[in-house]
């Protein structure tokens, strides 16, 4: 099945390796504070972190309670990296089999163009237009937390699947 899919772009004050470093940063996680009713972040652990950073999985609690796993499944911190979201508790397992999110990094002088970009894999037909909708609240809460990430210090954190 398609997946749902956005991005979102923001230049940010930062070189490629020192956003990617940061990622790794787990207190930085909560300042992602959700939108509307998706959930921010209110906790984020290593369930594995491996030296090569490829295969680091992080366990994500969200504000609401509910939870996940991303897995950081591509890593080079100078122009790209990807992590692939799952083990879902409800709501969202019962709408998406995976997410996906991806930051591309493009070097502008003293600044990076970063993008955010997300598949969001709906796990039925049935279960495609709840996941559009979560998908177009996340889009506004990854842009909001991209603003953030260029004006505050210490605003970056990773990224999240919101309600699962």
């Amino acid at each position: 099945m398609k997946p749902i899919t956005f991005s979102c772009t923001e230049t940010l004050p930062l070189a490629p390796e020192e956003i990617a470093g940061q990622i790794l940063d787990l207190a930085n996680w909560p300042g992602f504070t959700g939108y509307g009713p998706l959930p921010g972040i209110k906790a984020a652990s290593f369930e594995a972190r491996t030296p090569a950073v490829l295969g680091t999985r992080i366990k994500v609690t969200n504000t609401d309670g509910s939870s996940h796993v991303e897995e950081i499944v591509e890593w080079e911190p100078d122009r790209r990296l990807r992590l692939d979201m799952k083990d879902f508790s409800q709501p969202l397992s019962r709408l998406a089999t995976g997410l996906v999110e991806t930051w591309e990094f493009e070097r502008l002088g003293d600044g990076t163009r970063v993008t955010r970009s997300f598949e969001m894999h709906p796990k039925s037909l049935l279960a495609r237009p709840a996941l559009w909708l979560i998908s177009f609240l996340l889009k506004r809460a990854v842009a909001r937390h991209l603003r953030q990430m260029r004006g505050e210090e210490g605003a970056i954190g990773g990224s999240t699947t919101g309600s699962g």
